[in-house]
Order: structure tokens, then C-alpha cells, then sequence
């Protein structure tokens, strides 16, 4: 049997809150506490997001507490006992097939959003309380074990990520050699260091560029922790200005850093001419033939050098911590030389070939498994 939601659940939306992260300290007055508080069973929907495909994402509310309201940009669905079980609900807004409705009904341009009267008007599923139940137990049971192969899979990306690090971090701070002479490198956190490489300031390397576009017409960067300095996805892109005039340009070989990221390693090398946002460093090289851009890209994004990052960065807390031109220039760099340098970038990319092919595998995997979870959901909770 289907029906329409309006008939199932009172739909609870907060239009405000001053801070609209869900589940964190906020403000709210009395009479906002009793109307928008949570209730166990109640089922939480996103109804305003950047993208339209993360609209009527459920989550289902498990624990209550006196002061644990819904907040902004979230709506709140409390089934009507009578008729529906909450975690029923839940499994029923994952099914492709509901969670479409709320794709088709939000609006917006550089935002999209769900009004009352849409969340009201889906459609669902909506079989006898036993028959809820019966589904309910199937559908938790198929996802435990889902989960748990999921969780091996991730351990298992993890440990091949730690493996891949380590071989980077050995190879760009130690070189090839294994018996290779060392020598006190004369900075604690780098500790020793084969002999005959150079130690030397960012600053002999490096100068701050801050060459601003004109014509706005230089593709975007993004800079990531996790992919350093590639081209930004466009879904990303929804709220920059309409061209990029007055964005910084990077060139080959410079190096773009996320002054308020870079403890996380969201810096890199660039790999062709682009812009990234004014408030990024951009730093470009002050001679040829002295660091291999794709040597210091491994060698700045290692744990050791984040964690002088860190060290070095200035703010009132972790999310304000700023990395600034004079604190990166100041940073000492490993320089070997340059053919040694071209060497461990080869070997390297030999190196973590294999893991990177493995990690892929297990993603493609837990997709997979995502993919046979969400199938499961639809055939479990479709009407016939």
C-alpha cells in the first residue's frame, strides 16, 4: 500500500538556528526547544544542500535528550505511530525510488531546497506495522554484514595507504641507498639525513608569486588534501564569483598551498597554468634544475613535514589556523641532488603503482557493496 507522507508523519522544519551544524552546541528559545525537539523514532531529512542529490537524506534519530533539537538545514519527520514505524521510514527514504521525489521537487539555482508542501506530498510505501517490522529486521540483519565487509575493506585501504606513505616518506627523507652515509641534518624534526644532501630554507628555493589574473579565463584549481592542486569539480564551484579576475595564477612548478588546510596537506605542485583562490599562497621556483617539482610534492605532503606545519601555523583555534608566506618560506627543505631527486620520483612511481591499483580495487568494492545495500532497500520496502 502506498501513501502520501502527509498522511504518515507531522513534518517538523527548523527555518533557523544560529549555528546550523546538527547534534552542536546552539541557541534556541523555549518554545523553539519544545516545538523542534527530537523524539526517538523521528527520521531527519536534509532539505537544503549545494547539489540536488543530496536532498531527503535520512537519518534516523536513536537517543533523545531534553535539548536535542532539529536544526537548520534539516527537517524533522515523526511517523504517526498508528500507521508507520520510524525505522521503517528510514529504510523507506533510502529506497532510490522515494529519495527521487525529493531530487524532482527541490529547487534553486545555486542552492537547492525542499519546501513544506514537497516533503508532504511524497509518496511511500506504507505495508501493515508487522509487515514494517518484518522488513525492518531483514533490512538491519543484510546491513550488518554489509557494514562489517565495508569496515574490511576500508582497514584494508588504510593499511595500504600507511604502506604507501611509509615508502614515500623513506624514499624522499633517506634516498635509495640503505647504507648511505648520514648526517645530522641540524633540524630536531628532520633528524639525520644522507650526507651529501643540502638542507636549506623554502626561501632559497622558493619566492611568494602573486601574479593575479586578468581575463578570468585560466581554469580553476582546487587544493586538496587528498589530490593536492587539481582541476575543481564543477559541483564545487556553485558559489564563485562568475569569472575568476583577481584569482591567483600558478604556473608549472609552483607550488599552492591552503593556508588554512595546509596542516592537513592540502598543498602540491602544479602541473600546468591555472588559478586558485586570493587567499592561497602561491609559490614559485627561483631557478631550475633545484627541486624536481614532483620530488617536493611527495616531500611536503609527508606526515613529518605536515605535522611542522602545524607547528608553524597561527590562528585562535584549529579551524582558524593559517599557514603564511613567511612561516612556509621559513621551513627548511631536503635538497639532494637533482638527478638523485628525478631517481625517487621514478622509483616511486614504480614503487606505488601496485598499492594504488589495490586501493582502487577496494573502493570499486565498497561501492559495490553500497550499490547491492541500496538494491536490497528498494526491493525490500516497493509496493508490489
Amino acid at each position: 500500500m502506498a501513501n502520501c507522507l502527509c498522511n504518515c508523519v507531522d513534518v517538523y522544519q527548523r527555518e533557523r538556528i544560529t549555528d546550523d551544524i546538527p547534534f552542536m552546541q546552539a541557541t534556541a528559545t523555549a518554545s523553539e526547544i519544545a516545538r523542534f525537539r527530537l523524539q526517538l523514532g523521528d527520521v531527519l531529512i536534509t532539505k537544503a544542500s549545494e547539489t540536488w542529490d543530496d536532498i531527503g537524506v535520512p537519518a534516523l534519530v536513536e537517543y533523545a535528550a531534553s535539548d536535542l533539537v532539529c536544526g537548520y538545514p534539516l527537517a524533522a519527520l515523526r511517523p504517526l505511530k498508528s500507521s508507520l514505524d520510524g525505522r521503517f521510514l528510514f529504510h523507506a527514504l533510502q529506497s532510490s525510488k522515494v529519495s527521487s521525489q525529493f531530487h524532482v521537487s527541490a529547487n534553486g539555482v545555486t542552492r537547492y531546497g525542499l519546501t513544506h508542501q514537497a516533503i508532504k506530498s511524497v509518496i511511500l510505501p506504507v505495508p501493515p506495522l508487522d509487515e514494517q517490522a518484518a522488513i525492518v529486521r531483514y533490512l538491519d540483519r543484510a546491513d550488518e554484514r554489509i557494514r562489517r565487509a565495508i569496515s574490511t575493506k576500508e582497514r584494508l585501504i588504510e593499511l595500504l595507504t600507511e604502506q604507501r606513505q611509509a615508502a614515500i616518506h623513506r624514499a624522499v627523507t633517506r634516498g635509495l641507498d640503505p647504507n648511505v652515509r648520514l648526517k645530522d641534518s641540524g633540524v630536531d624534526w628532520l633528524g639525520d639525513v644522507p650526507a651529501h644532501w643540502e638542507v636549506r630554507r623554502a626561501k632559497y628555493f622558493y619566492a611568494e608569486a602573486d601574479e593575479r589574473s586578468i581575463t578570468g579565463t585560466e581554469e580553476l584549481m582546487s587544493v586538496s588534501h587528498k589530490t593536492g592542486v587539481t582541476p575543481r569539480k564543477s559541483t564545487v564551484t556553485m558559489f564563485k564569483a562568475e569569472s575568476n579576475v583577481g584569482y591567483k595564477v600558478c604556473s608549472p612548478g609552483d607550488i599552492a598551498i591552503n593556508t588554512m588546510w595546509a596542516y592537513m596537506a592540502a598543498l602540491g605542485g602544479a602541473w600546468h597554468v591555472g588559478v586558485v583562490s586570493p587567499s592561497y599562497g602561491v609559490y614559485r621556483p627561483r631557478g631550475e634544475d633545484m627541486l624536481h617539482p614532483n620530488y617536493v610534492d611527495l616531500l611536503l605532503r609527508t606526515e613529518t613535514y605536515r605535522a611542522e606545519y602545524l607547528r608553524r601555523s597561527t590562528g585562535i583555534n584549529s579551524s582558524r589556523l593559517r599557514l603564511y608566506a613567511d612561516q612556509f618560506l621559513d621551513i627548511p627543505l631536503l635538497c639532494p641532488p637533482f638527478a638523485e631527486q628525478a631517481s625517487i620520483v621514478r622509483y616511486l612511481d614504480t614503487a606505488t603503482a601496485d598499492i594504488d591499483a589495490a586501493i582502487v580495487n577496494a573502493e570499486r568494492q565498497i561501492d559495490l557493496l553500497r550499490e547491492y545495500r541500496t538494491l536490497l532497500i528498494v526491493n525490500a520496502v516497493s509496493s508490489n
